[in-house]
């Protein structure tokens, strides 16, 4: 079952020691998203979404369970090999870009594609071809403070398309725009997920937003729950 999806998580637990007491945050969640499919992650705020992303990308260890990209079991792998899994296979977009402001659009979308090896003409060929998706073929040489906010972000967007993963996990990615904004950011999401058959993860607060998703799910009291 693993091979068919782009993200899987099995029995996912995660408890934290805190002032002497454990606190469990996720439930043993168990979850899959498969290629080109959008799923939206909802619930309220300090339900654990954050948690589960930050698993899902690999950046913290479940307590028990294990986690699948692209088929691979990745929670036990040792430092290196996580951090190499992220750089290929995993996506993140967050709430605020976090855009390298020294650079243009086109070299921050260049950066993680140079990082992981590619030559310079081939990185710069594809950091165009993104842009151009999104609509922002024309801004490749404004820097961030030069962009709006709408346009910050897609350029984000595209920067974790850059190196062709499977997983693209984003946490609250229009929760700084207004809502025209959020509309042409989640667009832009949607076309070039879709365009690249891109199983994604999704935590939003906006509902319209979530309900034009593949599908929804509902964090609660620690465990996922299909809406």
């Amino acid at each position: 079952m693993q091979q068919n999806t782009a993200l899987m998580l099995d029995g996912v637990v995660r408890r934290f020691d805190q002032a002497g007491r454990t606190l469990q945050v996720l439930n043993g969640i168990s979850l899959s998203i498969r290629p080109g499919e959008m799923v939206a992650l909802v619930g309220p705020s300090g339900a654990g979404k954050s948690t589960l992303l930050q698993i899902a990308g690999l950046l913290e260890r479940p307590t028990e369970g294990e986690v699948y990209v692209g088929g691979q079991a990745c929670g036990r792998m040792e430092d290196a090999a996580r951090t190499e899994v992220r750089r290929h296979r995993i996506g993140f977009v967050y709430q605020f870009h976090h855009l390298l402001p020294e650079f243009s659009a086109l070299e921050n979308v260049m950066l993680p594609q140079l990082i992981a090896g590619l030559s310079r003409k081939d990185a710069e060929t594809r950091a165009r071809e993104l842009l151009t998706m999104v609509g922002l073929a024309e801004r490749e040489d404004h820097r961030p403070a030069r962009l709006s906010g709408g346009e910050q972000q897609r350029v984000a967007i595209v920067r974790a398309m850059a190196n062709v993963p499977n997983v693209l996990l984003a946490d609250e990615p229009t929760g700084n725009l207004d809502p025209h904004t959020a509309e042409d950011v989640f667009g832009s999401l949607r076309r070039i997920c879709h365009a690249a058959s891109l199983g994604a993860l999704i935590a939003t607060h906006n509902l319209d937003i979530a309900a034009r998703m593949d599908r929804i799910l509902e964090l609660r009291d620690g465990m996922v729950v299909e809406r």
